[in-house]
């Protein structure tokens, strides 16, 4: 099973860009970035109800889950 993190379409679909998104919720570019690019490890419940809170989503429109390993 793997997590897949979909916030570029969440982002398209709200027409925000990674670095407006960063100043709404005070999370740096580059922690984002790594979260966009499904880098990311974890990620705190806070972050992920500020992410969801800016975009007016909920946790599921940003990750979904997929079987297999790899998307």
């Amino acid at each position: 099973m793997a997590v897949i993190v979909t916030l570029d379409a969440m982002l398209a679909a709200r027409g925000m860009t990674l670095t407006g998104l960063s100043q709404s919720v005070d999370i740096t570019l580059a922690n984002l970035s790594i979260l966009k690019t499904g880098k990311a490890k974890a990620i705190r419940f806070s972050t992920l109800e500020a992410i969801c809170r800016a975009l007016d989503c909920q946790p599921g429109d940003i990750l979904t889950v997929i079987e297999g390993d790899e998307p």
